[in-house]
């Protein structure tokens, strides 16, 4: 007869059996997914015309939709699978966007709550894609470091949303096939450079609460594209707006938020603010990298951030002033009204673009001449801001967000035009 103290064999471990089991239920889904996924990759370079493993992802993926908590994934995978069977998206595109995609979302799903889940989803879609990659036969680091940051981007965006998978993959796919047809080659020292210099500011920008962790990404991805098409003094340049908006919008913080015009959340930045006052920018590095250096996307890229910057000091600065009055018609308005000017902040605009004038002037990527054309065109384009935002934001036709493109494009092209005019 067994004592008290002999315990049944077997019996000790049911613990860890029953963890076991309740681990390959909760992750069961994404696994089955992973290893769909995997197999057509595997599969990917023997069947031709294109159609033949676009109906194979398909008839895969439509196994996944039938199982619980990979709906999403699988009809992401299957718009992925048409575009590519219908010849839109290169094999090379598809495959590695397969591979970021599942990857990450596997070790996002299997990791534990907290930000750094964000991380485990970086390192796993970047060894996802790379194998598919190298699986191929090609090499090239810009166009998976672009894909794996746009994927953990928008999944830091958009976690809430139940499409998040489908944009996703979308845009990590739109996002390889634009910067593969540009066909853009980086040394491998420039690139190491971007990816440590864009993810420490993007790091210390979210430890500083001057951005939330969808900041933290699009932030980094401002930044690696600046470095790579164009030089980290441009990067630089794009710092000193971010210390020079963040100051201002810390300016009398408490004043403004007891009278209710202080910036949400504290003025951390989210990826809307970053792309409202970055894209020009962005597009401006593109083309001189493209161009091999041509000063007018440089007047392009000093004129949008000179805006930038003019724009948020100006406001931040004006709020404290006397009452403003609408740019349109000089009416008093009350503070914080789209539109609504100051002396005190049309100066402190001023002063900003100067700030960013100078510091490209400093940094060696302007001369005298730019510096002036820089200044004036932040300053016209902050004013630009306030026009758009009195005869359009106000009335509902805009966001603050499309106000702020709106005027870094004007401001970026003011500067332009007072370059071709004055070469």
């Amino acid at each position: 007869m067994k004592s008290a103290e002999d315990p049944d064999p077997g019996q000790g471990d049911i613990p860890g059996r029953i963890r076991f089991r309740d681990w390959i239920g909760k992750y069961a889904a994404i696994l089955v997914a992973l290893i769909l996924t995997a197999g057509c990759i595997l599969a990917s370079p023997f069947l031709q015309p294109p159609f033949l493993l676009s109906i194979l992802v398909i008839l895969c993926s439509g196994i996944l939709y039938l199982i619980r908590g990979t709906r999403a994934i699988s009809i992401s995978i299957i718009i992925l699978a048409i575009l590519y069977g219908l010849g839109w998206l290169p094999l090379l595109i598809f495959i590695t966007t397969l591979g970021i995609v599942v990857a990450g979302e596997t070790a996002y799903r299997a990791s534990r709550g907290g930000h750094h889940r964000y991380l485990t989803y970086l390192a796993a879609s970047s060894a996802g894609g790379a194998l598919a990659m190298l699986y191929l036969g090609h090499r090239d680091p810009l166009l998976l470091l672009l894909g794996v940051v746009v994927a953990v981007l928008l999944k830091s965006a958009l976690k809430d949303r139940n499409d998040v998978l489908m944009v996703e993959g979308l845009g990590v796919a739109m996002t390889m096939f634009l910067f593969e047809d540009l066909n853009y080659q980086v040394s491998a020292q420039i690139l190491l450079t971007a990816i440590i210099v864009a993810f420490s500011f993007g790091y210390f920008a979210y430890r500083f609460r001057v951005a939330d962790v969808s900041g933290l990404f699009s932030g980094s991805l401002v930044g690696i594209i600046l470095i790579v098409f164009a030089d980290v003094r441009w990067f630089l340049v794009m710092l000193a707006f971010l210390v020079i908006g963040s100051a201002a919008t810390r300016y009398r913080f408490d004043a403004k938020a007891a009278a209710g015009i202080a910036e949400s959340h504290g003025g951390v930045r989210g990826y809307v603010n970053v792309f409202a006052n970055g894209l020009v920018g962005v597009a401006a590095a593109v083309l001189y990298g493209l161009s091999g250096g041509s000063p007018l996307p440089l007047a392009l890229f000093l004129g949008s951030v000179a805006t930038a910057a003019a724009d948020t000091m100006g406001g931040e600065i004006g709020m404290t002033s006397h009452e403003p009055v609408l740019i349109t018609t000089f009416e008093p308005v009350p503070k914080g009204t789209n539109g609504g000017i100051t002396l005190l902040g049309e100066v402190a605009s001023l002063c900003a673009s100067a700030a960013i004038a100078l510091s490209a002037f400093l940094l060696g990527i302007g001369t005298i001449r730019v510096l002036l054309f820089v200044t004036l065109a932040g300053f016209a384009g902050s004013n630009v801001d306030s026009l758009v935002g009195a005869l359009f934001e106000n009335k509902g036709f805009i966001g603050n967000a499309g106000t702020n493109l709106v005027a870094t494009l004007a401001g970026g092209l003011v500067a332009l035009v007072l370059l071709l005019l004055f070469p």
